[in-house]
């Protein structure tokens, strides 16, 4: 990418360009922030529809197909990939985007062809629009049920065949709605920092949307600019944590003075939870794979301004011999296949494979046989995951029970009755009051 000033930004063809990245395996939300971060001169309204377009084409990816298949003779699966990506974000466009007349998408998809020296295919990117513009309302979807779920919501057939088969046709298609896009951030408070109504009152004197959640400390803010920009943000006061994440941190359940290791704690957000939740006292060791992943936890560490976090290069799957037996609390929020994000991180439906299911299900086993041997004589391991696979979530508690010197640990008394808590777990769907996916499932160390 070599844009470098504002006025000289094609919005549109930073959006192809930030798919073209994605087609060639990089990780969306990643290339956006890396992206927004080098242009951050960009004002809000450009920053917005920038993010939408190529977020909801990257989200839509299955459907855009679909109606592009219907009134082109070249298949998607055999178009050049620009020439692909171009038709995909301009009917998006025209499907999702009211905003942007239909006529405009179509010269403007036609100037981006030119802009991408391809001009002999002008004729065929703008016949194919104008035919979909035409018929945009009578795209024939599959009676098949998986079909049309999977075209509806371009989710794989596969991932919906799992989650029918895991929770029911009814519950398979509220995993699906729940997945649609949210436009709030959501974030804690640091309560040893600042209270919660002081926070609100300074983001709202920013013009920032704020609305409580069912967590006191996590607000959900909305028509924000950039986090950089807002002084609670800066100040270490709010920290960046979907609500569902910050439940894990709960249902650790910290106590002053406690010893904490987070053994895949990157970029931190659960290791400053448990911090602020002991008042700063006790010390949570953050740790993760590589030097660049604890970087990322020192980086917000040092926003946050907190001394009782310490960060660690480790490898999960290696026992670390002098941390036998030395823990309060182990949080294991472990590596898994990220079905609960797919909201906010689209690419993973595309990615994702049973076969990778389970070979994650072998190395969260592989980790948990190691890190649980960090927790003390009655002390807790959390086990959790971004997913609502039953294979990663409720079959390795089950495992977690048959195979370690563990025991179930309530959560009944710690989470908030809104939550469907069964004992010493809990499966969070996809837009249930405004969460991602997720599971937690807490344990006692005999």
């Amino acid at each position: 990418m070599t844009d470098n000033a504002a006025p000289e930004i094609n919005l549109r063809n930073a959006a192809l360009t930030l798919l073209l990245d994605t087609e060639k395996g990089g990780k969306s939300h990643l290339l956006l922030k890396e992206y927004l971060d080098r242009h951050s001169m960009l004002d809000k309204q450009k920053r917005a529809f920038l993010t939408r377009l190529y977020q909801g084409t990257l989200e839509r990816e299955i459907e855009l197909d679909y109606m592009i298949n219907q009134f082109s003779k070249i298949k998607t699966a055999k178009m050049k990939p620009v020439i692909r990506q171009i038709l995909r974000m301009s009917v998006y466009q025209i499907k999702y985007m009211d905003a942007v007349p239909d006529f405009a998408v179509c010269n403007e998809a036609v100037r981006l062809v030119q802009k991408r020296n391809l001009t002999n295919l002008k004729g065929f990117v703008n016949g194919v629009l104008r035919t979909i513009i035409k018929n945009k309302e009578n795209v024939r979807y599959p009676e098949d049920e998986i079909k049309r779920l999977s075209i509806q919501y371009s989710v794989p057939e596969w991932i919906i065949q799992l989650w029918n088969n895991d929770y029911g046709k009814e519950t398979a298609e509220r995993i699906l709605s729940g997945l649609c896009r949210s436009s709030f951030t959501t974030v804690r408070c640091n309560k040893s920092k600042s209270d919660v109504a002081s926070v609100m009152k300074s983001l709202k004197r920013e013009g920032v949307t704020v609305e409580r959640t069912i967590y006191p400390t996590v607000l959900q803010i909305s028509g924000y600019d950039t986090l950089e920009k807002l002084e609670s943000f800066r100040n270490g006061e709010i920290t960046v944590q979907d609500l569902s994440s910050v439940f894990a941190g709960v249902a650790a359940n910290p106590k002053e003075n406690d010893y904490i290791i987070d053994v895949c704690a990157a970029p931190g957000g659960k290791s400053i939870c448990m911090a602020d939740f002991m008042n700063r006292t006790g010390m949570v060791e953050a740790r993760d794979l590589t030097p660049q992943k604890t970087a990322l936890i020192e980086e917000n560490i040092k926003r946050i301004g907190f001394s009782n976090i310490r960060t660690k290069v480790q490898d999960a799957t290696v026992l670390d011999e002098a941390s036998i037996g030395q823990a309060d609390i182990v949080m294991a929020d472990l590596p898994c296949s990220g079905l609960g994000v797919l909201g906010k991180k689209s690419d993973i439906r595309y990615r994702m494979t049973p076969e990778q299911i389970k070979e994650l299900v072998e190395l969260q086993r592989r980790i948990l046989s190691v890190v649980s041997r960090y927790v003390k004589p009655e002390g807790t391991l959390i086990f959790s995951t971004c997913t609502v696979d039953r294979q990663e979530n409720d079959e390795n508690a089950a495992w977690i029970l048959e195979n370690l010197p563990f025991c179930k640990k309530s959560l009944k008394e710690v989470l908030p009755k809104e939550l469907p808590v069964l004992e010493n777990q809990v499966q969070i769907f996809p837009g249930d009051y405004g969460m991602h996916g997720f599971f937690i499932a807490a344990f006692t160390r005999q």
